[in-house]
């Protein structure tokens, strides 16, 4: 059972973006201090990938650790209230950007992700994208 009121989960809800969040801020950031330029949310890719790097040929895809389902992760938590809802929701977004990685693939990028909880640590991040490119 929800705590909140359908219109309080309603409000709730709508405030959460897919664009701009903090872990794409993040992310971002250390690629601007890195000196990478990049374009953010291209259309034309298969699952408009948060950031390309495509002088690189590299695409990094920033998932949110609930959206995505990260495992191992304590903000992949399957909401208790309508599972009938959640459960095929949020496996549908992990099978969705499995077939655009694959597709992405094939056309010869090479795929990255980035999970939210791996931004909070800066130097970790910055780390990690330097290794990656």
């Amino acid at each position: 059972m929800d705590n909140l009121t359908k219109e309080q989960r309603k409000l709730c809800m709508t405030t959460i973006k897919a664009k701009g969040t903090r872990p794409e801020i993040a992310v971002r950031k250390v690629l601007s201090k890195l000196g990478i330029k990049y374009r953010l949310h291209n259309p034309r890719l298969a699952g408009k990938p948060d950031i390309v790097i495509a002088k690189a040929k590299k695409i990094i895809f920033i998932n949110g650790c609930f959206w995505h389902q990260h495992q191992n992760c304590k903000k992949q938590a399957m909401p208790k209230a309508n599972k009938k809802y959640w459960e095929p929701k949020l496996q549908r977004n992990i099978e969705k950007q499995t077939q655009d990685i694959k597709l992405l693939r094939k056309q010869g990028w090479k795929v990255y992700k980035i999970w939210e909880c791996q931004t909070k640590d800066e130097d970790r991040l910055t780390q990690k994208i330097s290794k990656m490119l």
